[in-house]
């Protein structure tokens, strides 16, 4: 049995059970594509490889020319939504976003992983909680340039989780009303970036599967280390499968104690040959055993992962 079919099992015993505790923490658990990840170093966190001191760094002067001419923000990013927040005491959070941010630099190590697609397959199962906390796992780390997109033109929230304006934003983008300047909102002093959902359009659909869509993203490939794509639901339409094909890995989001078994299975199996990377479940009860155990690779792979910044 594959880990992604025993962690959606997971979700659908846990909705069976009735046993969530909304008020724990949102993200306890992470299960990640078995034929995909090799060993990790015995602290369990990898890295990316040193940049040389004595050359110049082109990532960094590309990220800092674009962000010049962007516009400059002071995000002030909910606290009951960031486990990374000054006033958030959800450690067990963190460290769960730690060990995900660790085994995608696994999997980056082995093949091309850049761009990362975020769904689930109905909503409010925290897709967006996610995105927004994986970014900031990221950028805790040294010269760590990342972008988020929300390319949930239908919904778009993620600004909400950043303390963000919603516009203009990726559907203003894509319509040629704005270039991509204008719509990318920089952390002052930061290195991560947004490009909020933008306007209502009545085609969104059309704009995600348009060549200026595709071509947003190449160029941004060449500016920033990550790219986040906070995406609608797989089985409420079909924008994600269409942001699939742009992207190099999809991770699949499932809530404990409310994601259907069935559904979940069904609209996970829309990126199987996409390169899905692996699952991750969402809002499991701290007093389940599960909560303390991931499922993966290397030294750790038997016992609750111990990965530090």
């Amino acid at each position: 049995m594959s880990r992604i079919h025993e962690a959606l099992k997971k979700a659908a015993e846990e909705r069976s059970a009735q046993t969530v505790n909304h008020s724990t923490s949102d993200l306890v658990d992470i299960s990640i594509h078995e034929e995909i990840a090799g060993k990790s170093p015995a602290n369990g966190e990898i890295q990316a490889k040193p940049r040389l001191a004595e050359k110049a760094d082109p990532g960094q002067q590309r990220f800092e020319d674009f962000a010049k001419r962007c516009t400059q923000v002071s995000w002030k990013v909910d606290p009951g939504v960031s486990v990374y927040s000054a006033h958030s005491n959800n450690s067990v959070g963190a460290e769960k976003f730690r060990t995900l941010r660790s085994r995608l630099y696994q999997i980056a190590s082995a093949q091309p992983l850049k761009k990362i697609l975020i769904t689930s397959s109905t909503p409010a199962e925290g897709k967006t909680f996610v995105a927004a906390n994986l970014a900031q796992s990221f950028i805790r780390q040294e010269n760590r340039r990342v972008l988020l997109i929300d390319s949930d033109l239908r919904a778009s929230r993620l600004h909400l989780h950043i303390g963000a304006s919603e516009r203009p934003g990726l559907s203003d983008y894509l319509r040629g009303a704005f270039d991509e300047y204008q719509v990318t909102q920089v952390e002052k002093d930061g290195n991560l970036c947004l490009i909020p959902g933008g306007s209502e359009v009545p085609n969104p659909s059309e704009l995600l599967h348009s060549e200026r869509m595709r071509q947003l993203l190449d160029r941004m490939s060449l500016i920033f280390d990550w790219i986040i794509l906070d995406s609608p639901p797989a089985l409420a339409v079909h924008d994600a499968s269409i942001l699939a094909d742009m992207c190099d890995g999809v991770l699949f989001v499932v809530r404990a104690g409310s994601t259907d078994f069935e559904l979940a299975s069904k609209a996970s199996s829309e990126f199987h040959d996409k390169n899905l990377l692996g699952v991750v479940l969402n809002r499991v009860d701290k007093g389940d055993s599960y909560g303390g155990y991931y499922y993966g690779y290397g030294s750790q792979q038997d016992g609750e992962p111990k990965t530090k910044d």
